[in-house]
């Protein structure tokens, strides 16, 4: 897991400027403390930060050169299944010089080209120049668990795994989005890609590949889709054999996730997910396994932990247990750190948590398994149960997720800041009309799988975590999982109040306690009712002078939000005084 970027530079005769690629990289030294490298061929430019995790010596440095093929590689990431890659590339010829997997992924490229992407399983973005070509290709994984965003230039381009990265290197337009501030003030901030939300930066997609040649020329392909058609075999499957078939896909899922040259511990919430990764990994017979969990203070009477929940999975399981308690002091001095620390920005109360958490747990380790994205893949969500009947998908899904509706923003935006039309409407519209997907539930969920989870709970997770140098891995994003919970029926995910097939695969692992207890959430109470000092400090930001020159919202919303902030709160019970006041403090926290 690491930090990249490049630049590209298109005009004859020109170099890639070694010192704004070492300003980029600086700006990303948290997610690689272990080591930095810059490499110029002519034009083209790549620099790394590393954090070792494979091949913990110094031949798997990055960039790597690869000579006798003309490649050079900068890659963040990990994939699972490379020392099988190395083997079989070994059978055709190929030489290592060192036991990584990014030396893999160059030998593969060389090898099967842009096919060798299906036969990766992990995470990862990358950028691979070729000598004789001059052509540079970058890829985003799958579910885009890593980032990498890029902005363009009279005559160059920059890539980075984090947005203030490119922002270190100067030349970017810093001008608000409007349509993707419409996608944040709707969709829970969630901006699809590419937009980010400022004008002069873009995020690769996705599974999405896009190929640069020297003259500035691209072309940009989606090599990998979830397909949720099912055969009629699928259709009647019992649900005992779905159970299974989930837990053997688990199995190998975390299995998988096991390959490192350093410790793996797990971010035990105490829900089903977190829970279900731990007893697998008891399984798998991983003796001292450290788990580690985090508390905050209650507020307005609602608690702030689940620590009876993790601790009875601890305990069951005997584990190294970490419990972290943060006091509301501290938690309100981290929350700048915590914002600056986002690539964009994001509401959700799990941030600061995120941030906390990793840095205690980078204390004492470097990998952790986490359990985002069961409730995406596996249908745990409230608002997928009235899908399943909706005569207006679209309506249903809207009415139950987004944040505000179209005209609701006129009373919240100032008018120069309005879209011309519903984006979000139409972005979900678009979406929806795809085909692979006849179910109002299956809708729902390659939506949020491919785009909300992308854009909230994974970003989150690579943001928070890489701050402080951890390597995050997300079991329930292995792909062949995914496709699998594509075909099954959404009545076996929806049963027993959501995830239901994946529940009845975790009794035959985990304690019935932990998988029969109420949903639980991030539970940050202080930041839900904003009172007190955490009401300052949004003041503080929304009437800034920074604020009042940007303009984006109206004031007599903000008086409102000030006036009474516990009754602003959006249909997924979140703040609408901290979501409009993170993305000031953002801005302002990235000198914008």
């Amino acid at each position: 897991m690491c930090g990249i970027c490049g630049e590209i530079r298109f005009g004859k005769g020109d170099i890639a400027s070694a010192g704004v690629i070492e300003k980029m990289a600086d700006a990303m030294a948290p997610r690689g403390p272990d080591g930095a490298g810059v490499v110029l061929r002519g034009p083209v430019g790549f620099g790394h930060r590393r954090l070792k995790i494979i091949d913990l010596s110094e031949n798997a440095a990055q960039p790597f050169v690869d000579t006798h093929l003309g490649l050079t590689i900068a890659f963040n990431g990990c994939i699972y299944n490379y020392p099988e890659l190395r083997r079989e590339l070994e059978g055709k010829g190929h030489r290592f010089a060192s036991t990584g997997d990014t030396e893999v992924i160059i030998k593969a490229w060389a090898e099967w080209g842009e096919a060798a992407l299906d036969r990766f399983y992990g995470m990862f973005a990358f950028a691979i120049h070729e000598r004789a070509t001059g052509r540079v290709t970058l890829v985003r994984d799958r579910f885009g668990i890593k980032p990498l965003y890029y902005a363009e230039g009279a005559g160059w381009l920059r890539f980075a795994s984090t947005l203030p990265a490119l922002l270190a290197a100067g030349g970017v337009d810093t001008g608000i989005d409007r349509i993707a501030l419409h996608h944040y003030m709707s969709w829970h901030a969630v901006v699809p890609a590419p937009r980010t939300i400022l004008a002069g930066v873009r995020k690769l997609p996705p599974a999405t590949l896009r190929v640069i040649e020297s003259d500035g020329a691209f072309t940009e392909r989606t090599w990998w889709r979830p397909d949720f058609t099912r055969s009629p075999e699928d259709a009647t499957r019992p649900a005992e054999e779905w159970r299974d078939m989930v837990l053997d896909s688990m199995r190998r899922a975390v299995r998988r996730r096991m390959v490192a040259d350093v410790p793996v511990g797990v971010l035990l919430s105490g829900g089903v997910d977190s829970s279900l990764i731990v007893g697998l990994l008891a399984e798998e017979g991983q003796k001292g396994l450290a788990t580690y969990s985090i508390g905050f203070e209650e507020a307005h009477g609602e608690k702030g932990d689940e620590f009876q929940y993790s601790d009875l999975i601890a305990k069951h399981y005997g584990t190294k247990h970490h419990k972290i308690f943060i006091p509301s002091d501290e938690m309100r001095a981290n929350l700048p750190h915590a914002i600056a620390a986002q690539s964009e920005p994001m509401v959700s109360y799990d941030n600061i948590g995120f941030y906390l958490l990793s840095r205690e747990v980078a204390k004492t380790i470097k990998v952790v398994q986490s359990g985002q994205g069961a409730d995406e893949v596996f249908g745990g969500y409230h608002w997928y149960p009235p899908m399943r009947d909706a005569n207006d998908p679209v309506e249903t899904y809207m009415d139950a997720f987004f944040d505000r509706p179209h005209d609701k923003l006129a009373q919240h935006l100032a008018p120069e800041w309005l879209a011309g039309r519903d984006e979000s409407r139409a972005f979900v519209e678009a979406h929806f009309a795809a085909a692979g997907a006849d179910d109002p539930v299956d809708k729902a969920l390659r939506l949020d799988t491919n785009v909300m989870l992308v854009d909230d709970p994974v970003k989150r997770v690579d943001n928070m975590t890489m701050a402080w140098g951890l390597e995050a891995r997300v079991p329930f994003l292995d792909h062949e999982l995914v496709e699998l919970a594509a075909r099954i029926p959404a009545e076996h995910k929806l049963a027993q109040d959501g995830k239901g097939v994946l529940k009845e695969a975790a009794r035959k692992v985990i304690p019935a306690e932990v998988i029969d207890r109420p949903k639980g959430y991030f539970p940050v109470p202080a930041l839900k009712y904003v009172a007190g000092s955490y009401l300052e400090m949004c003041r503080d930001a929304l009437t800034s002078r920074a604020a009042r020159g940007r303009g984006l919202f109206r004031e007599d919303y903000l008086e409102a939000l000030f006036a009474d902030p516990p009754a602003h709160v959006t249909k997924l019970r979140g703040s609408e005084l901290w979501q409009v006041a993170v993305l000031e403090m953002w801005l302002q926290e990235q000198g914008i």
